[in-house]
């Protein structure tokens, strides 16, 4: 039925009641006739591939059923993406390379498609300088902020505050600037488009930060006390086939990181660098990473996970999980602390903070 379910969303979504066609196409110098690229969308916080093609001579094509609203779709290939948007029959066309892939690339077809990528590229840049505490970032985001507001219902709106640097997000709904332009473009989907399959995913994610922002302080934010947070057990199947148990893994006298997080998202690379760069560090310090994923492609994340070296599941559930619920999961990536006497012992609420909190607790 959960199949049957995701077809029809996503049938609803991708195709409309005629054969009108949009087309993705262009160059990536070096491709040659043996690289593989995939057109993929995202649908409420997931991507899902639509289809997949080899290149010929450096050049690719796509053509694919008009959505019967505006979209975001990428292109990717070896894990680097290209984010763009669609509405209707537009031909957009992407010109880049093997060697930089989703770093020098251009994009012409549509306004919003040169839009999306002229912000892409600023984003960038600032994350390659380290530079988004700066003053200079602050004052992007300002003027980024008032061109969302002259168009809050619009695809690119959409985009941004759903877009993550790195392991951030860009507008995060924990602060009250942040918040106020979320609120804006879900008040203006909700009024304007009514019927867009965003909407009701936008609306909830509303609803469960605002609550979230109502029912939390500073101090229970970055901290649950040992007292207050017995361990809730988590028994899933990793990617080897072992049924794994949290109480298990954290009853060694270990350090564990519990994670919840999405391989398929944009934040997945960096984050998990981050990871793997503190395992390799405090592995034999007695660190452990009990990594829960929501993915809702099987295949897809059984490619994505498999090189990481420390423990990861997959909820079949996906963004429906109960491990999740239970643990009050409304951002994504989180992370918790679990000591060495086996119960939580902090709530990381800064995932850029992750190893300064393992360091309180080493």
């Amino acid at each position: 039925m959960k199949k049957l379910m995701f077809l029809a969303v996503l049938v609803a979504l991708m195709c409309s009641c005629n054969s009108n066609k949009f087309k993705v196409s262009g160059t990536v110098k070096g491709a040659g006739d043996t690289t593989t690229l995939f057109l993929e969308t995202s649908i409420n916080g997931s991507w899902f591939l639509i289809d997949s093609v080899r290149t010929n001579g450096d050049k690719f094509s796509f053509s694919e059923n008009a959505a019967e609203y505006p979209n975001i779709y990428r292109l990717s290939h070896n894990n680097h993406s290209i984010y763009f948007p669609i509405d209707s029959i537009e031909h957009i066309q992407v010109n880049t390379s093997i060697k930089k892939f989703a770093e020098d690339y251009t994009i012409s077809g549509s306004d919003n498609a040169v839009k999306m990528m002229k912000i892409d590229k600023q984003i960038a840049e600032f994350a390659r300088k380290g530079d988004t505490s700066s003053d200079a970032f602050k004052k992007w985001k300002e003027n980024l902020s008032r061109d969302i507001v002259k168009d809050p219902a619009g695809i690119v709106s959409f985009y941004l505050i759903n877009k993550y640097i790195g392991s951030k997000p860009l507008f995060d709904p924990i602060d009250k600037r942040d918040f106020k332009i979320i609120g804006a473009v879900t008040n203006a989907f909700a009024n304007f488009r009514p019927n867009d399959p965003r909407t009701s995913y936008m609306v909830d994610n509303f609803k469960q930060a605002l609550s979230q922002r109502r029912s939390e302080t500073n101090v229970a934010r970055d901290t649950i006390k040992a007292t207050q947070a017995s361990l809730i057990d988590i028994k899933l199947m990793d990617k080897n086939g072992k049924m794994q148990s949290l109480q298990e893994v954290s009853s060694h006298g270990n350090l564990v990181i519990l994670n919840f997080t999405m391989h398929n998202q944009s934040f997945s690379p960096s984050f998990n660098k981050l990871l793997n760069d503190m395992y390799s560090k405090y592995k034999s310090r007695g660190l452990e990473i009990f990594q829960v994923s929501l993915d809702d492609n099987e295949a897809q994340w059984m490619q994505s996970v498999a090189k990481l070296p420390w423990i990861v599941m997959r909820d079949p559930d996906g963004e429906s999980s109960k491990s999740a619920s239970a643990y009050n999961i409304t951002n994504l990536p989180t992370a918790f602390i679990v000591g060495r006497n086996g119960e939580i012992v902090e709530r990381v609420a800064n995932i850029e903070q992750l190893e300064t909190s393992i360091m309180k607790h080493i």
